[in-house]
């Protein structure tokens, strides 16, 4: 890697950890115990995931926040804040390979750390360090939970010490104005501020956007570098059922770099866990698409499992799908899709689906509202479609299809609503097998996907699913009027959910 290039890969580095929500900034460093300090920030419990995308790469990275616990940890009482960044797709192979757990113990009633840990992660690796603060310095993690505890008036501005290392930082965060941000997990009133942090940080034009209520929570952050913008979304906030004074954390061991085989039973549908489910809310899923024999990507797709939320007064979960062309291919043909797919969170049925479909000259938007007890589906052009209760939309059966009893040679079926017309899809499990994605043999269950028409099996649709409790559709191939065409798992997430 050239100089350059290195210096391109540190500036992304330490904004992942910045506009990420892993720095915030406090009022005078000299004054900390003056600040307001509210304790709604440090509820256990809570988890923070965000979607992290750099110029033309839609999914460079992702980050998650938690409050873990509190009790006596080192002979103090302390809650304990964990963060972790991960690079991913063609950003963590070719540019930037980051994959850290951070872990910061602070003062409940200040939000002070007192220690600070750090875990990097290469392959099944794991080397940990760990350094003793005090003072009125913040690690990066600490910073954030300390500057969404204090206030924001119109037009102030804050100001921190934050420590990285053997290097400290004097970072300054000014209130800008208001305004409505809408993410995944949701739409939100926020407080606009503009980061500056010294002459010498690459990244311009910092801006994060605070929810405006008690939380404050981080709900977008951008910057521009010399290479494009970079952009961290939140895609979801929950606070988990949690332990009210647990034990002291055990050692941080390394992620399994292959899924262990294991074969799971799906909860019966009407009476769904989100706890049991193979996939967890802040799931991502990102897939490379080949055409034909070529080796180079036609185009990429990522799927994304949305917080547990009100939507449309409903208690549910949004599913999101996007896909595009890209490289050479792009230049032949754009196209750039985007679904969004909200579902009852007992039943995993569609109660509402988006679209914004670019393909070539063609383009469709399209907004479905499902009332799946009378059975009928109406566009936002007031069409009204009947539909055989338990009907799904395209992305709320790749999830529910992951739920499915796959042992060969079980079949299974659907109602799946295509082209504004039911159809139904039956997926039967043919054999397992174990599939090479890059360096890795995972055991999958080969699945094929044909339908009630006149040709049923007219694109072989073929699906690779992972035979272990996750289920995740590792690959997926069918023929195409150009050709095979082929969708792989990117990485196979290693992170247990």
């Amino acid at each position: 890697m050239n100089q350059s290039l290195k210096l391109h890969a540190l500036c992304i580095s330490f904004l992942l950890l910045l506009t990420l929500n892993l720095t915030v900034f406090g009022q005078q460093k000299n004054d900390i115990s003056s600040l307001p300090f509210s304790p709604a920030p440090y509820r256990v419990g809570e988890r923070l995931t965000y979607d992290i995308s750099f110029s033309n790469f839609i999914s460079a990275a992702h980050v998650e926040l938690r409050v873990v616990a509190r009790g006596n940890f080192f002979g103090r009482d302390a809650i304990q804040l964990r963060g972790h960044v991960e690079t991913t797709g063609v950003v963590n192979v070719a540019l930037l390979a980051l994959n850290n757990d951070y872990v910061s113990y602070v003062d409940p009633q200040t939000g002070l750390p007192f220690r600070s840990e750090q875990v990097v992660h290469e392959g099944t690796r794991a080397t940990e360090r760990a350094q003793e603060l005090s003072g009125l310095v913040f690690d990066f993690l600490s910073a954030v939970y300390r500057f969404r505890a204090s206030s924001f008036g119109d037009g102030s501005t804050q100001r921190l010490l934050m420590r990285n290392g053997a290097d400290d930082y004097e970072a300054e965060l000014k209130v800008t104005g208001r305004r409505s941000v809408k993410t995944k997990a949701g739409s939100f009133d926020t407080i606009a501020t503009q980061l500056r942090v010294g002459n010498d940080f690459r990244p311009r034009d910092v801006k994060v956007f605070f929810s405006d209520d008690e939380r404050h929570l981080p709900v977008l952050a951008t910057a521009r570098l010399a290479g494009g913008e970079i952009r961290a979304e939140l895609a979801a906030s929950e606070v988990l059922k949690t332990v009210e004074h647990p034990d002291p954390p055990p050692a941080i061991t390394p992620s399994q770099p292959t899924p262990t085989p294991a074969t799971a039973t799906p909860p019966p549908m009407g009476d769904q866990s989100l706890n049991n489910l193979p996939f967890k809310v802040g799931e991502q899923l990102n897939y490379q698409v080949f055409l034909g024999t070529s080796t180079q990507p036609a185009g990429n797709a990522t799927f994304q499992v949305g917080a547990r939320s009100s939507n449309f007064n409903r208690d549910g979960l949004l599913y999101t799908a996007r896909a595009q062309t890209t490289n050479a291919m792009q230049r032949m043909f754009v196209a750039n899709d985007q679904i969004s797919s909200y579902v009852d969170v007992k039943t995993l049925l569609p109660f509402r689906t988006e679209m914004k479909l670019l393909e070539g000259k063609y383009r469709k938007n399209q907004i479905l509202t499902i009332n799946q007890d009378h059975g009928t589906a109406t566009t936002d052009q007031n069409l009204k479609i009947e539909i055989p209760v338990g009907t799904h939309d395209y992305i709320s059966f790749f999830y529910l299809a992951r739920t499915f009893n796959l042992t060969p040679p079980r079949r299974n079926a659907v109602s799946i609503l295509i082209g504004n017309r039911p159809t139904t899809l039956f997926i039967t499990s043919l054999k397992r097998e174990a599939i090479q994605l890059g360096t890795q043999s995972i055991p999958a269950i080969q699945v094929s996907l044909t339908t009630d028409d006149p040709q049923p099996d007219k694109f072989q649709l073929r699906a690779w699913i992972s035979d272990d409790r996750r289920r995740l559709p590792l690959r997926l191939t069918a023929v195409t009027g150009l050709g095979p065409i082929r969708a792989d798992l990117v990485i196979v997430p290693l992170t247990s959910q």
